[in-house]
C-alpha cells in the first residue's frame, strides 16, 4: 500500500506520520517512510539546493527540481519497495507540486504540472492521499520562532493559495482525504486511523 501525507507546512505531517508508523510496527506490518523532496543521496542533494540555497531561484526551475528529485526517490526505493509487497509512507507526494509549484508560485498551468508529475513519479499513483488541513493562521502560529527554509518564507498570499490547491484536489481526486487537522494530535490521530482502516 502507498500513502502519502499532504498539507502546509505546520499541519503536523511528521507527527502523524510517526504514529502511523508506530501503529503498522506494532501490527507486524512492515512500513518505509521517505520525505520529499529527498529519501535518496541524489534527491538529498536536490534538497539542500531547494530548501537551503541561498540564490534567488526561477518557478520553473524550482519545479523541475522537486519533479527530478521525486523520479530517483521513486525509481530508486518506492516502487521496489511496492513490488515487494510493503506498506510506504511519503511526507508530501506530486500533490504538493500541484499546490505549491501550481497554485503558488504559478510556475506553470496546472494541467501541465500534472503531466510532468506522470513522468517524474514514473506513474505511481499513491493508493491514500491524508490531507491535513488546517487554516495558514494556524500553521503560521505552530511554527512560530522555528527556523523556516526558502518555502516557508513565501509569505501569507502564498499559503493562502497553495491551501486552495489542497482544497481543489481533495474535490477532484477520489485517492485525496480531507482531515480537519487544527485539533489535538491525538484526534487528528484517531481520524487518520479511521481512514487507513478503511483503505487498508
Amino acid at each position: 500500500m502507498f500513502i502519502s501525507f499532504e498539507g502546509i507546512d505546520g499541519c503536523g505531517k511528521s507527527t502523524q506520520i510517526h504514529l502511523l508508523q508506530e501503529y503498522f510496527k506494532t501490527r507486524g506490518i512492515q512500513c518505509h517512510v521517505f520525505r520529499e523532496p529527498g529519501g535518496t543521496t541524489i534527491s538529498e542533494q536536490v534538497r539542500k539546493i531547494l530548501l537551503h540555497g541561498g540564490d534567488e531561484m526561477d518557478p520553473v526551475t524550482e519545479l523541475l527540481l522537486f519533479s527530478a528529485a521525486r523520479s530517483q526517490l521513486v525509481s530508486e526505493k518506492v516502487k521496489p519497495i511496492l513490488d515487494q509487497g510493503d506498506v510506504v509512507i511519503l511526507d508530501r507526494f506530486y500533490d504538493s507540486t500541484v499546490a505549491y509549484q501550481g497554485y503558488g508560485r504559478k510556475s506553470a498551468p496546472v494541467d501541465e504540472i500534472i503531466q510532468l508529475n506522470q513522468l517524474a513519479s514514473h506513474h505511481t499513483v499513491p493508493d491514500l492521499t491524508l490531507y491535513l488541513r488546517v487554516p495558514p493562521l494556524v500553521a503560521k502560529k505552530r511554527t512560530e520562532g522555528a527556523e523556516k527554509d526558502r518555502m516557508e518564507k513565501s509569505g501569507d498570499d502564498f499559503f493562502e493559495n497553495v491551501v486552495r490547491g489542497f482544497d481543489d484536489l481533495s474535490k477532484r481526486e477520489e485517492r485525496f482525504i480531507a482531515i480537519d487537522a487544527a485539533g489535538s494530535v491525538q484526534k487528528t490521530h484517531s481520524a487518520v486511523l479511521r481512514e487507513i482502516q478503511k483503505h487498508f
